[in-house]
Formats: structure tokens, C-alpha cells, sequence
């Protein structure tokens, strides 16, 4: 280990160098010159590269920097666990029957013309049930997704409505790990901090249901997609792929109650999969090859050898999942530990927040500078759970001293960090949705309208006062 701390510029050189080459990767490169984007896997591959060459040439020894990557590698395996298991989750559930089963009762039953306002209340429903934005992405998501993908809307509306319905009911949940890590963090009892949350939170869910309304008369379903004709050839093929039982429920109900009653996620969902695995041997013509194939590489319309054509619509909705489904999320995951974990090492994020943002005076410029803050630590850390720590330990007493209760602050760091993780392409949570909703990053950001109109809505409120808690005595 080096015999001095780095000094401030040392530390900020990383992040410099991996802005400046995401700029030329992802701005300059394709929209300047019709490059194709640099991976994040090797913007961040060389980020780690000039960061650990740096501090080495500061004096740090390549033991201690690779030590420092195998712990974080460590703590964020849980990530790479839940992105594995959700992968066998889909994929099973695909071959049982039950995703097909949800999607063609779905197009019976609900309205294509109001599907992104469907899509935005369904997932708040599951996620304040349950406490988790991935969950409800990774079961109810999916179905609406591929009833959307049937019906002829638009794919990156419905994902975007689905996305923020998922995250509005985790971040309002008392069940939600994030919800309750923010107010730990910040040592804020659970409901007060929820409380503080609706005046953030309420006012973007409105005007953002307002917005996917009048989008479902400006995007309406597409007339060819949506004809009768079409309809009812793709009910049809569904109905000659799976046979339907009121029993396929079963998986998603076993997820939906190890969530309300707190069980651990990968345990819940193996479970999950493991009863699908069932009902498809009892209710379905696959053979056991199939579905083994089906839990490693996902399932393939083509495994129904009794079929002879089906709609190209049936196979994008339904190829999909399987261990290795999630694969590219994965491996872009350790790419960004392993930048992380070196800045990690010499705690970079605190020293360089506490620098950056001590002595404000001003009550709506430090609950502006939290929010930047928060933004900005999320973003170079991509785990929302450290944020929460790093924000809450650097802004707490300056809270204290400025007289604005913590309520404040922990509202804060889930307003620019849990509500914009799936606005920032590197982020675990971004990886998640775009590997299991099937929809890209660029055709959905502009359309997690909860999060944007939220991002503008925070700092209006510091400004001007409204929801700060000013003569709330100190937590």
C-alpha cells in the first residue's frame, strides 16, 4: 500500500479519463463521424486499465488493487447470482406454459388502446406488494411486454411505463431493501421517510400517468398488427404451442409471497423455476431434453416439432430466457467492479463528495448538492446500496447543522439515485430490464417518464421549499 494518500486531482483522474472516453465512444465516435459505439464492456475495461496503472505508479502494489477488486467482485456476486436466476426464472417459465398462459389471456382481456397506462399501475401494484422493482420487471414485465409486443404498441413507451410502475412501487414499499437501506443510512424512521417521498414521488407518477394517457391516442396500436386476421392467428399458435391449466399460476404466486413474507430472491425464484420445471412435464408436450436446453440456452419456438408455422410475432415473444440469457449484463458487470473496486480502494466517491460539496450554507443548495451528489455517486458506482451510505455519512450532519430534517435527505438519495438508476446505461438495473424485457436502452430512457419528470421535480421543491421539513427539529 502506498505510504501517502492520493491527492485530490490523483483521485479524480479516473473518473476524468472514463468520461472523456465515453464521450469519444458513445457521442463523438457514432454522431460525428458514424462510428459504432464503443462496448461499455471495453470503456470500462480500459477505465480499470488507467486506474490501476495510475495508483500503481503512485505506489500501490498490484496485490493490494487486485485484492481490492475481488472484494467487490465478491459483494456484488449476489447481482450476478439474481441475473443467473432470473435467466432459468424466464426460461422455464416460457416452457411450462404460464408466461404463454398470462399473455394470451392478456390480449383477450385488456384494452390495447390504453396498454402504457396499463403497463405503468400494474407494475406499482405488484412492486408495492412486494417490495421489488426487478421482480415485477422480471415476471408481471415480461408478460405485459409480450402482450404489447402482440397488440402492436410501442415497444419502448411499454417499457418505459413498465420500468417506472416497478420502480414507484419499490421506492414507496416497506418492503424494498433500497427504501430501507436509505432510511438506515440516514437514521430516519421507515414511514417518515416514505412520507417525505410522496411529495417527490406522487406528483411524477400523476403527471407521468397523465402523459402515457394522451400517448395511447398519439401511439395507438398499429392497424396491421392489431387486425382481427392477425389476432386471432397469433391466439391460435399460442393455444398450439401450450395447453393452459389454472394450476401454471403457481410460479408466479410462489414469487409474489416469498417477496411479501421476506424470503431471500434467489432461493425464491430457483424455487419458482423448479415448480415451472414441473408443470411442464405434467401439463406440456416438451421432453426433458427440451427442457433441460430450455434452462441453459432459453426456449425456441422450434422445440414444438408438432407446429408448422408459426407467426414471426410468437418467436420473439416467446425465444427467450435460459442461463446464459443475460450473459453480456454479466460480464459488463464485472467490467464495472473491477473499475469500482479500484476506486474502492482508495475511497474515492466519499473523499471526493465530502471535498466537493462541504461548506454550503444555503438549506436548498445543500439539498440540491445531495441530489448531484447522489446522482453522481451512483452513476460511478452503480450499486445503489453504497450510495446510500457514502451520501447518507457525508450529508448528515451538515443537515443537522442547517436545521432540515433527514427525512430530506434520505427522500433525496432515492430521488437521484434509486429513481435514475435505469436512466444510466452502465448501471446494474439498466442491464437487468434491457436483458429481460428485450428492449434497448435508446428505446426506452426517453420514455421512463416517472424518473425524468422526478429528476426536475426534486430540486423544484428544494428551491422552494415545499416538502423540506425546515422547522422539523434534528433526527
Amino acid at each position: 500500500m502506498a505510504d501517502t494518500k492520493p491527492k485530490t486531482y490523483q483521485l479524480l483522474l479516473p473518473l476524468l479519463f472514463l468520461l472523456t472516453i465515453i464521450t469519444i465512444g458513445l457521442v463523438i465516435g457514432p454522431y460525428f463521424y458514424s462510428l459504432k459505439p464503443v462496448p461499455l464492456e471495453i470503456i470500462f475495461l480500459l477505465a480499470a486499465a488507467f486506474s490501476a496503472a495510475e495508483f500503481m505508479i503512485l505506489g500501490y502494489k498490484w496485490t493490494d488493487i487486485q485484492k481490492a477488486i475481488v472484494k467487490k467482485i465478491a459483494k456484488g456476486f449476489p447481482i450476478i447470482l439474481i441475473f443467473f436466476s432470473i435467466g432459468i426464472l424466464i426460461g422455464s417459465w416460457v416452457i411450462s406454459g404460464t408466461i404463454p398462459m398470462l399473455v394470451y389471456y392478456g390480449i383477450k382481456i385488456i384494452n390495447p388502446e390504453y396498454m402504457y397506462v396499463i403497463a405503468f399501475f400494474v407494475p406499482i401494484i405488484f412492486s408495492l406488494l412486494t417490495g421489488t422493482s426487478w421482480g415485477s420487471v422480471a415476471t408481471i414485465g415480461v408478460v405485459i411486454i409480450g402482450i404489447a409486443s402482440i397488440t402492436g404498441v410501442d415497444l419502448g413507451i411499454t417499457a418505459g411505463a413498465i420500468i417506472g410502475g416497478a420502480f414507484f412501487g419499490d421506492k414507496m414499499s416497506p418492503l424494498s431493501d433500497t427504501t430501507n437501506l436509505a432510511s438506515a443510512a440516514t437514521g430516519v424512521n421507515l414511514y417518515d421517510h416514505i412520507q417525505s417521498m410522496m411529495y417527490t414521488t406522487i406528483p411524477s407518477a400523476i403527471l407521468a400517468a397523465i402523459i402515457f394517457f394522451c400517448l395511447s391516442f398519439a401511439y395507438p396500436p398499429l392497424n396491421e398488427v392489431n387486425s382481427v386476421a392477425s389476432y386471432e392467428e397469433t391466439l391460435a399458435s399460442i393455444e398450439s404451442l401450450f395447453n393452459f391449466n389454472i394450476l401454471l399460476i403457481i410460479p408466479p404466486i410462489i414469487v409474489l409471497c416469498g417477496s411479501i413474507i421476506r424470503k431471500p430472491t434467489v432461493p425464491v425464484m430457483l424455487l419458482s423455476a423448479f415448480s415451472a420445471c414441473v408443470l411442464s412435464l405434467l401439463f406440456q408436450n416438451y421432453s426433458i431434453e427440451n427442457l433441460i436446453q430450455t434452462l441453459l440456452k432459453g426456449y425456441h419456438v422450434n422445440m414444438a416439432e408438432w407446429t408448422t408455422t408459426v407467426p414471426k410475432n410468437i418467436y420473439v415473444l416467446f425465444n427467450r430466457g435460459g442461463l446464459y440469457a443475460l450473459n453480456e449484463a454479466i460480464f459488463f458487470t464485472i467490467m464495472v467492479f473491477i473499475f469500482i473496486g479500484i476506486l474502492d480502494m482508495v475511497k474515492a466517491m466519499p473523499t471526493l463528495v465530502n471535498i466537493v460539496f462541504k461548506g454550503i450554507k444555503k438549506k436548498w443548495m445543500l439539498i440540491v448538492s445531495s441530489l448531484i451528489a447522489t446522482a453522481f455517486t451512483n452513476a460511478f458506482t452503480s450499486n445503489q446500496n453504497a450510495t446510500s451510505f457514502i451520501i447518507g455519512d457525508a450529508f448528515k450532519s451538515a443537515y443537522d447543522k442547517l436545521n432540515i430534517s433527514r427525512k430530506v435527505l434520505s427522500r433525496s438519495i432515492e430521488d437521484y439515485g434509486t429513481m435514475i438508476e435505469t436512466l444510466i446505461p452502465w448501471t446494474a438495473s439498466t442491464l437487468f430490464v434491457v436483458g429481460t424485457l428485450g428492449v434497448s436502452y435508446a428505446d426506452y430512457w426517453h420514455w421512463q417518464l416517472l424518473s425524468i419528470i422526478n429528476i426536475f421535480i426534486a430540486p423544484i421543491l428544494a428551491i422552494a421549499g415545499i416538502g423540506c421539513f425546515y422547522k422539523t427539529n434534528k433526527t
